[in-house]
């Protein structure tokens, strides 16, 4: 318990430390320079394992490069800033970018990047293709816009060594929606009188502020094959049966926070703090979308080896296996930016798959590859990494689809608004009934759509 703390504390303190690190390789006149903005890894090695890339191409092509790391909210300003100021980094990529590309795609604001997926075209993964083909109202055209880099499904991760304390196994945790959740409200209390101190049986995030709330909430409309959108983006919420299945899940969300098995202060939860309660043994559960729990400790670590567990969610209320709702990290060039060719060499190196395998490795595992051919190697399947192998199960066994902010970019504001993570607030803290929040959500979800300006 003390160790998993303490290696969480060193993690934020280091993370802190490199949070405006700017990684030069050489230092010419900028105007030869190739600028690249990168969202900034939760741990060191992720950081160093691009900046390794990098490297390598630098003297491979004698060409110069410029690479900085950024926090999600520094890029998303700063990127907003260059760009009024028209001078924008070559390539960009930022971890909540597959929220927003849509948008800058139809809006022509992003680089045609046919010429750096063609010719690996046949290797990647068609759910993850079809997230960067995307549709540009000015040219009037449809083409790659975007660059799939790497990807990563939502996951359950729990405590092995808090359930051998009331004598409970993996063997033990049902299979079926309902079992499933309740095994994690009936082991509580038990565990709560071992510890002698409150621990949650489950940690749910229900903040506005949160990415966590609104990816994971989607999650649950999948589990109840909740479509607010059709295949073709149309919205689907004037469907009554889609109205009812948005209440049905808020309802089932919220009842395990007013039942008292979610930790009071998850209604303020930001990104990382389900990652904490369980790195610090505050909640036995909680679901999260890649793998960076695990990855906080280390993987010689007893807590990686035998104590922490990642599985996969149950399987729906209907009995059907899950679908995972795949989340594609993509790297972008502007239309402004001034070394497109130079971006599109980079890009073009950086996604081989033995290179973007390397890198991902190197990185740690956190996120997975999008080319098939990597899945080939035996480091994302290897049992002797209980996590990396059981997280890769999905993408193998093909259980993933496409977020739909790849199907209508307006849904990304759904997101952009906190509407899930508000709904969810307002019948926690406001009391108010499910159905006046999914009616709610309804109206703000309708508003958007009707208002999206493209």
């Amino acid at each position: 318990m003390g160790i998993a703390t303490m290696m969480l504390v060193i993690g934020c303190s280091r993370d802190t430390q490199l949070q405006n690190n700017e990684v030069i390789r050489r230092s010419p006149s900028q105007a030869n320079v190739l600028q690249i903005w990168w969202d900034k890894g939760y741990y060191p090695q992720e950081d160093e394992a691009l900046a390794k890339v990098v490297s390598n191409w630098e003297q491979k092509t004698n060409h110069q490069v410029k690479l900085s790391f950024y926090t999600n909210d520094e890029l998303s300003q700063k990127t907003q800033r260059a760009i009024q100021a028209g001078d924008p980094p070559d390539i960009l990529m930022n971890d909540g970018g597959d929220r927003t590309i849509g948008a800058l795609a139809w809006q022509g604001k992003l680089a045609d990047v046919s010429g750096v997926i063609e010719p690996v075209e046949d290797l990647i993964d068609r759910t993850m293709l079809s997230s960067v083909y995307l549709y540009n109202n000015v040219a009037k055209k449809q083409s790659y816009y975007a660059i799939p880099i790497h990807v990563s499904i939502p996951h359950i991760f729990y405590w092995r060594d808090l359930l051998q304390q009331i004598d409970k196994k993996e063997r033990d945790i049902p299979q079926d929606w309902d079992g499933f959740w309740q095994f994690w409200q009936q082991a509580q209390q038990p565990i709560q009188t071992q510890q002698q101190q409150d621990i949650y049986g489950i940690g749910l995030p229900l903040s506005v502020a949160a990415t966590d709330t609104y990816e994971i909430f989607e999650q649950i409309l999948e589990a109840y094959n909740v479509e607010i959108v059709d295949l073709e983006g149309n919205l689907q919420v004037d469907n009554s049966e889609v109205r009812q299945g948005i209440i049905n899940c808020l309802d089932w969300y919220t009842k395990f926070y007013l039942q008292g098995f979610v930790p009071p202060d998850a209604v303020d939860w930001l990104n990382p703090d389900n990652n904490r309660s369980l790195l610090n043994y505050q909640v036995v559960m909680t679901p999260n979308n890649s793998l960076s729990i695990p990855a906080a400790l280390g993987k010689d670590s007893q807590e990686y080896q035998d104590k922490l567990v990642t599985a996969g969610y149950p399987k729906k209320p209907s009995g059907e296996q899950m679908k995972y709702i795949a989340l594609v990290r993509q790297a972008i060039i502007l239309k402004e930016a001034p070394h497109q060719k130079l971006a599109q060499e980079f890009l073009s190196y950086l996604i081989q798959p033995e290179i973007i395998g390397n890198y991902l490795k190197a990185a740690g595992g956190r996120f997975f590859p999008v080319n098939e051919k990597s899945w080939t190697d035996p480091f994302w399947t290897d049992p002797a990494d209980p996590h990396i192998s059981t997280a890769a199960r999905p993408f193998l066994n093909g259980q993933t689809r496409l977020s739909h902010t790849a199907l209508n970019p307006a849904y990304s504001l759904i997101l952009k608004e906190g509407i899930w993570g508000q709904a969810l607030n307002s019948i926690v803290t406001d009391k108010v009934s499910a159905e006046q929040a999914a009616d709610r959500a309804i109206a703000q979800i309708e508003k958007i759509f009707t208002e999206w300006k493209y």
